[in-house]
């Protein structure tokens, strides 16, 4: 899973009737990459009000020392996180959850040039949403951590992902990946948010029961996805 479509912050805020977020309101985007700043969704530990707030997609463990972030922290394997230093103490506390329009996945294809006949491979982008055409949530985990030589705490999560089979999803992703991120139910929402329902074995019961949405539908568009510069409701347009 690469970029994503991020809604605005008013949508947001109509569909999960967020409390106090942060005071620089965020704009639609469609292609999210990875270290971009994301909406995130978290419930406050003394109002037990779900928040909107701000931070940044790839995840710094709060023990991190290094001067340069983790590389490849954006996406967290179900199978791994529980145990893996780098999302284990993530994994035990509360979860939140990304708010997105959709994701992009890519496969391989092949062009043949009817002058030529040469053969070359391209990746062909798909979109994936709720066939409902509804917001929904990614599955997050989320840590704080402060840099040093500052006292500003600095907010990051990463997207849990899962096989498509394991997220009972095959047959709504099939033949465009054999992975996907873990997209809740909205029924699901509360308990992921919850503080007080994070101990592992309860997360992954959680998720391998009944959260994940299967309402899902792809199609292919075009290959303007593919430059992370690019920008605008072209990119999710339906093509042949």
């Amino acid at each position: 899973m690469r970029p994503i479509r991020k809604p605005d912050e008013a949508a947001i805020e109509r569909e999960w009737r967020v409390g106090r977020r942060d005071s620089n309101p965020f704009p639609r985007r469609f292609n999210v990459s990875p270290t971009m700043e994301v909406p995130l969704l978290r419930m406050s530990g003394r109002s037990r009000e779900i928040e909107l707030r701000t931070g940044r997609w790839g995840l710094i463990p709060h023990w991190w020392k290094e001067a340069k972030s983790p590389k490849s922290s954006f996406n967290a394997r179900l199978e791994e996180a529980a145990s893996k230093p780098m999302w284990r103490d993530a994994f035990r506390r509360a979860g939140c959850l990304v708010p997105a329009e959709g994701w992009y996945e890519w496969v391989r294809g092949e062009r043949t040039n009817q002058v030529t006949g040469e053969v070359t491979t391209f990746k062909q982008p798909y979109f994936i949403r709720r066939r409902d055409r509804r917001l929904f949530c990614f599955a997050g985990l989320l840590s704080w951590w402060k840099p040093a030589g500052s006292d500003d705490l600095q907010l990051s999560c990463s997207i849990l992902t899962a096989a498509a089979a394991a997220a009972a999803a095959a047959e709504a992703l099939s033949g465009v990946h054999d992975r996907m991120p873990l997209v809740l139910r909205d029924d699901a929402h509360g308990t992921w948010l919850d503080p007080e329902y994070c101990d592992p074995e309860n997360v992954l019961d959680l998720i391998r029961t009944y959260a994940v949405l299967t309402e899902l539908e792809h199609y292919p568009v075009r290959t303007l996805v593919n430059n992370s510069s690019a920008e605008g409701p072209e990119l999710v347009e339906a093509i042949q």
